[in-house]
């Protein structure tokens, strides 16, 4: 059994959400499995975030620097060598070419989670993209012994889900159950347009379930909302079981991020806006292969169209079927196991193919 430990670098707040620690507490799940511990390092948390990498049995260190500068890296360097760490993992868009630099000269081996070619320059030991479309060429500018882990065979999903029994799901004539999620925190207050929308339906056999998280600002706003427009809308905050309402729902509303993944695993139908151009390529990648039901960006959503597009989907279970099987294709579970299967054996992987090692067979 493996008894390193793993430490990982990543923040959350509500501008930029807490996606980056969410996909890293899956591969530290997935690391435990394997006997080992887990130190996140965190600068900036969102409320509640803290309390639950601890109770999943991670050390927490909040230190006091500036994200992303040359001291931050210098102290993640010195706190890996007290710790004798296995690894060092990074993901965040505000780490910067420098950031690795520092590491790399302290000797230190780094898996660094990037997006679609965010940094520009590479040389850490292993580079994880796990988007749909993420192709070689966007990290042709690394060191020749940096090794690449590309594609959503590699996407982090955390034990809640993968334990989640795959069911066939049943796909109703019209769908009449919505889940809106726009992750922990909505700065554009995306999920009262999505709202707005649904009661542009006028369909009084729909349920809505709005899941509020801890950073967002406009509970208060939100639960006003849902109170003029009556019981056919729920509004839940601190949700413990995200997978039994991705079961629940006919069709989703979300703002892309480490939900999409999560649904798409759970073959649930998503309509999705994007809230970074990071976000916007995924999205649109997915788009093209019938997987998503794509809007635009997050700013530029539309009540009425949103509407519409809704309308469509609802009425139309040929094409949630296939969204359905697409997202299941998309996203197998196995990831954070293929992660750690590289980090503790050294396993290469031929990016150009499917997956196919004993691991899936295992499966």
């Amino acid at each position: 059994m493996l008894t390193g430990r793993l430490i990982i670098r990543a923040d959350a707040s509500s501008s930029i959400g807490h996606g980056h620690v969410m996909r890293c507490l899956a591969l530290a799940q997935a690391w435990q499995d394997h006997g080992g511990e887990c130190t996140f390092v965190i600068a900036h948390v969102i409320p509640g975030l803290e309390q639950r990498l601890r109770s999943e049995g991670c050390e927490v260190v909040r230190p006091d620097v500036l994200p992303g500068s040359r001291e931050d890296a210098i102290g993640i360097a010195q706190l890996a060598t007290v710790k004798g760490a296995a690894w060092v993992v990074v993901d965040g868009y505000h780490f910067r070419h420098e950031y690795y630099r520092v590491l790399k000269d302290a000797g230190i081996r780094v898996l660094q989670i990037d997006d679609y070619g965010t940094v520009g320059a590479y040389e850490s030991s292993v580079i994880l993209d796990q988007n749909a479309g993420a192709a070689e060429y966007f990290y042709s500018n690394r060191e020749r012994s940096t090794d690449l882990l590309l594609g959503t065979r590699f996407i982090l999903l955390r034990r809640e889900f993968t334990a989640w029994p795959r069911r066939k799901r049943a796909t109703s004539r019209m769908a009449r159950k919505i889940l809106i999620t726009m992750g922990g925190s909505d700065p554009e207050n995306l999920t009262l347009r999505s709202i707005e929308a649904v009661s542009l339906l006028r369909n009084e056999d729909l349920e809505v379930v709005i899941v509020v998280g801890a950073g967002n600002s406009y509970l208060d706003s939100l639960q006003a909302a849902v109170g003029a427009r009556g019981n056919q809308y729920r509004v839940l905050t601190n949700v413990s079981s995200m997978p039994e309402l991705m079961a629940w729902a006919d069709i989703a509303i979300i703002a892309g991020g480490g939900t999409l993944w999560e649904l798409l695993y759970m073959g649930c139908p998503v309509v999705t806006y994007a809230r970074n151009s990071k976000q916007e390529e995924i999205l649109s990648y997915l788009r093209t292969q019938k997987t998503v039901q794509f809007m635009g960006l997050a700013e530029e959503c539309d009540p009425a169209g949103l509407a519409s597009a809704l309308s469509d989907l609802m009425s139309s279970p040929a094409r949630r079927r296939e969204m359905a099987a697409q997202g299941r294709a998309t996203v197998d579970g196995l990831g954070a196991q293929r992660v750690c299967e590289v980090l503790i054996n050294g396993s290469k992987f031929d990016n150009r193919v499917e997956y196919g090692s004993s691991l899936a067979a295992r499966s």
